[in-house]
């Protein structure tokens, strides 16, 4: 029972992290106008991500990430029966950044919500699957296989998540992950997109996490949870 609380609490403040730090750079760029130079936010989050994995992955494997979770269980990664779980916990952590956000920050309209900006809703969720492609296929051959997993593996995973947001952001928010795009979206009263970060960066994540699966040599069992 200890050992599960320490699992979640770690995915609760990972993601608590991501959202606040991510987020908070989008909320202070909107209430301070001129405050965030180009760049930074993206640069926030991959940053942030690669640091938490160095604090926190030996705790729960940081995932952080609903989708990451969903696609490490179908490949065999994680069990099934933690899946709810870290969900709830990543979702709980997300929630709680924005809301003392809102309350320790000035007013302001906007939450860090992703939403399409240019292009259809189906080529934001284009958008997402592609990106969350990319970031779980680093995820896996980093962390996920023993010929190549090592200290490097919190750097490239960072670094992946701020390419992505540097490219992505502009157009589909480059959400990568449903608890990020949630919290904000409630509150910023975007549900109507939802779907989208919800949809892409799950089918992105899990069709990266069974291709790598595929195409590694039949002798590299997957790794225990």
């Amino acid at each position: 029972m200890q050992e599960a609380l320490r699992r979640l609490s770690a995915e609760f403040l990972g993601t608590f992290a991501i959202v606040f730090l991510g987020c908070g750079g989008l909320m202070i760029a909107e209430r301070i106008p001129g405050s965030m130079p180009p760049g930074v936010v993206a640069a926030t989050f991959g940053l942030t991500v690669m640091l938490l994995i160095y604090a926190l992955g030996h705790v729960s494997g940081a995932h952080f990430n609903p989708a990451v979770t969903v696609a490490f269980s179908l490949a065999r990664h994680f069990p099934k029966h933690r899946i709810l779980p870290y969900i709830a916990a990543q979702i709980a952590g997300a929630f709680a950044a924005v809301l003392l956000l809102q309350a320790i920050l000035p007013v302001g309209q906007g939450f860090g919500a992703t939403v399409p900006n240019g292009i259809t809703a189906v080529q934001a969720c284009v958008w997402e699957f592609i990106l969350t492609f990319l970031l779980m296929l680093v995820v896996m051959g980093t962390s996920k296989d023993s010929r190549s997993v090592g200290a490097m593996a919190g750097t490239a995973i960072g670094a992946t998540v701020a390419v992505d947001a540097f490219i992505g952001g502009p157009v589909s928010g480059a959400s990568l992950n449903p608890a990020r795009s949630l919290a904000p979206a409630v509150l910023q009263g975007r549900l109507d997109v939802m779907w989208i970060y919800l949809v892409g960066p799950c089918l992105g994540a899990i069709t990266a996490a069974l291709l790598y699966e595929w195409m590694r040599s039949p002798a590299e069992a997957p790794s225990k949870p």
